[in-house]
């Protein structure tokens, strides 16, 4: 069976990511990052993910964010935006580098762990403006590192970036979890972190209108509904 590395936060994007993973028939090998993000909480919620799929480990990596700044999401004096889910400029919840800095991770596990993919939830549809959300970030980063890894240089085994949400939208996502029977109820998508869901900042919003626009009730609490 072939090893697939699923970069997994804990959101609802990462965990129907993680279910297309699973239907193709892979070994998944997830992976997940305490950056000291505003929403650690989202963490619990991959634990809880990875546990339902009975995976061989989940791999949680540390790494301070939170030293460098300059997002909402890893600086408390930073506020999140609220209610705007169709702006066309980068948001202050954009974390500089993140998913560079992972996919980077997620490649070196890959190549020790034997895997040749990995999947990532990354989305140019409702992505909310994140630059390393693009279809042509993601073109780049495969070039890259087939020239940065032993497994692209030498054993002339590139580890393919799989990206099956990227042009689908929110409500779309959705329906695709759904189908998959992905465990939505264990996923956190609030950037304020709370035990529950805000249901007024700019993620919340956007997946409450995927799932209304799909037509299925979304099994998390919110404090504002």
């Amino acid at each position: 069976m072939q090893k697939a590395v699923v970069l997994l936060s804990g959101g609802l994007d990462s965990t129907v990511c993680m279910a297309v993973a699973k239907s193709k028939g892979f070994d998944i090998y997830p992976i997940s990052f305490n950056y000291h993000q505003r929403h650690n909480i989202e963490l619990e919620g991959a634990k809880k993910v990875a546990e339902f799929y009975k995976v061989k480990k989940h791999l949680i990596i540390e790494t301070n964010m939170e030293q460098i700044g300059g997002s909402a999401l890893t600086d408390n004096h930073i506020e999140v935006p609220e209610g705007n889910v169709d702006r066309d400029d980068v948001p202050v919840t954009y974390v500089p580098a993140r998913n560079l800095i992972f996919l980077s991770y997620a490649m070196g596990y890959a190549e020790v762990i034997g895997a040749d993919y990995v999947f990532i939830g990354v989305n140019a549809v409702d992505y909310s403006g994140y630059p390393d959300c693009r279809p042509e970030f993601i073109e780049k980063f495969q070039v890259a590192a087939n020239y940065a890894t032993k497994a692209g240089t030498e054993d002339g085994r590139h580890i393919t970036i799989e990206t099956p949400l990227q042009n689908l939208s929110k409500k779309e996502i959705v329906q695709l979890g759904s189908r998959l029977e992905a465990p939505l109820q264990f996923t956190h998508s609030c950037y304020k972190g709370g035990e529950k869901a805000c249901g007024v900042c700019d993620s919340c919003k956007l997946r409450l209108r995927g799932f209304a626009e799909a037509g299925i009730v979304d099994p998390v609490e919110y404090e504002n509904m």
